[in-house]
């Protein structure tokens, strides 16, 4: 967690001081909650979770090669397109998002962002949804 810490606490650009005033404890409890010598109780830990808008379970788990991204934000790592335009979605990747062999993905791009994965049945579900209201107001 000390390092999660100190790293979200650069990315934000924050000081030590910033970071004891916004929770309302002393610059030398952030300072050694950085350097591992003590662990914020839950609460702090809540607060700090909340202040860098990342979710708790990833503010005190191990590290990985990319940080810590936003509440609700994930990076699973790089994939390579196959030759025949085959792409691999990482495990971690498919049982958040519950996905399984014979499932039908949606892609969706736009010059700008990116392209974007949806399953299908979603789409169909949000698309039925705005058919619905577009006939609740011509009604």
């Amino acid at each position: 967690m000390n390092e999660h810490l100190k790293n979200l606490r650069k990315k934000n650009k924050l000081t030590q001081e910033n970071v004891a005033e916004q929770l309302h404890v002393s610059r030398q409890a952030v300072a050694k909650w950085e350097s591992g010598d003590t662990v914020p109780d839950l609460n702090h830990a809540i607060a700090l979770a909340r202040l860098f808008n990342v979710r708790l379970d990833d503010l005190a788990g191990e590290a990985t090669e990319y940080g810590i991204g936003p509440k609700g934000k994930h990076i699973f790592g790089l994939t390579t397109i196959g030759e025949r335009g085959q792409i691999v979605i990482p495990k971690k990747a498919r049982d958040l998002f519950q996905l399984q062999a014979g499932d039908k993905l949606l892609i969706l791009g736009d010059e700008e962002q990116g392209l974007a994965l949806v399953k299908n049945e979603h789409f169909l579900t949000f698309a039925d949804d705005i058919f619905a209201a577009q006939r609740n107001d011509d009604e």
